[in-house]
């Protein structure tokens, strides 16, 4: 799969679990999305799906790398709605 269709399946997914926010925007935390089961048949790599999204100014979450367990907590916000 290449990186722009992921992406396009990680906005989908971030508006089929998250909700809007104070702001507007749909925020989901991270370990709903990692512990979903449609989003780990889905996503070789969820976090590196993250990561170019981020980079690409797509999503917006704290911090460099997001971990499970560790980072279950952390709010990922769909800052483009159609990528």
């Amino acid at each position: 799969m290449n990186v722009d269709h992921e992406i396009k399946l990680l906005v989908q997914e971030i508006k089929r679990l998250g909700s809007p926010n104070a702001d507007g925007n749909i925020s989901v935390k991270f370990g709903i999305l990692f512990a979903d089961d449609r989003c780990a048949n889905l996503f070789e790599a969820l976090v590196g799906t993250l990561k170019a999204a981020k980079k690409r100014k797509i999503v917006q979450y704290t911090g460099e790398i997001l971990l499970q367990g560790v980072h279950n907590d952390v709010d990922v916000v769909l800052l483009v709605d159609d990528a």
